[in-house]
């Protein structure tokens, strides 16, 4: 018992030194940063934020969506990361999402909503990366084809491009 006791202590200073180093785990951005995700996160790489450059975002899991959407012409292919896999590298533990635009538009998104959805933050229109002007280089997008229900203000309002922000909280 008395080893037990001995061996106790070193373990948990062990394990509480891994989870100090995973605060610190993500790689810096080696290219210009084009997203900072900050508030309830666990993984930080600038301060107590998350900063990505494009081949970081694109180092995630990536998804596809091919919809119709209310600001596009036909069909269109968005593809970019996951976003479940972005709240995933960042370790985000709130249920809530304050996305904000360059032009400060901001909207409140429910984290759940990555799951639920699919939900992909577009980097690609078409195979193309998407500019500034063509409401890059991050657009929020819904599988609106796949799920019509998601055509409506809420989710319409949810789906920002232009994204530079994303803030994890708890309602």
């Amino acid at each position: 018992m008395k080893t037990l006791w001995c061996k106790t202590p070193v373990l948990l200073v062990l394990a509480v030194g891994l989870v100090a180093n995973q605060a610190m785990a993500l790689e810096s951005p080696a290219g210009k940063t084009v997203l900072v995700v900050s508030g309830d996160i666990t993984q930080t790489n600038v301060g107590d934020e998350a900063h990505f450059d494009m081949a970081m975002l694109a180092s995630l899991e990536q998804g596809e969506i091919v919809t119709q959407t209310p600001w596009h012409e036909g069909k269109v292919s968005f593809s970019g990361p996951l976003g479940v896999a972005l709240l995933a590298e960042v370790g985000a533990q709130g249920s809530d999402l304050r996305v904000t635009a360059l032009n400060d538009y901001a909207a409140d998104v429910p984290a759940s909503d990555f799951a639920e959805h699919g939900v992909v933050l577009a980097t690609h229109k078409d195979g193309e990366p998407m500019s500034i002007r063509e409401q890059g280089p991050l657009f929020i997008v819904y599988p609106f084809d796949d799920n019509p229900d998601l055509l409506t203000e809420t989710y319409l309002t949810r789906s920002v491009w232009q994204v530079a922000a994303i803030d994890v909280y708890d309602n």
